[in-house]
């Protein structure tokens, strides 16, 4: 009884863990890790990188604009809030 227990508790941990990762962005913006909530549960851009990439290149993609990367930008003094909606009027 112990050892199934044990199991169900094993398997609830990593579906809860899977459904973590399947629901959040994983934003490196230098060597800081950034935690993003995406809109909905997909794998894609789980793990993205800022480095090497231009401000335009990393707002023209849509699923990361539209769950906020922008406004992660600000926060790290990448971008000002006037640069931010200047970007953010092109895609409207």
């Amino acid at each position: 009884m112990q050892k199934r227990l044990k199991k169900l508790v094993i398997w609830a941990v990593m579906l809860a863990c899977g459904y973590f990762i399947l629901g959040h962005h994983f934003i490196f913006i230098g060597s800081d890790l950034r935690v993003l909530k995406k809109s909905n549960l997909t794998l894609e851009y789980t793990i993205f990188s800022t480095q090497g990439k231009t401000i335009e290149s990393i707002m023209n993609v849509d699923d990361l604009r539209k769950d906020g990367i922008g406004d992660l930008l600000v926060e790290t003094g990448k971008l000002t809030q006037d640069q931010l909606d200047a970007i953010l009027e092109k895609y409207r």
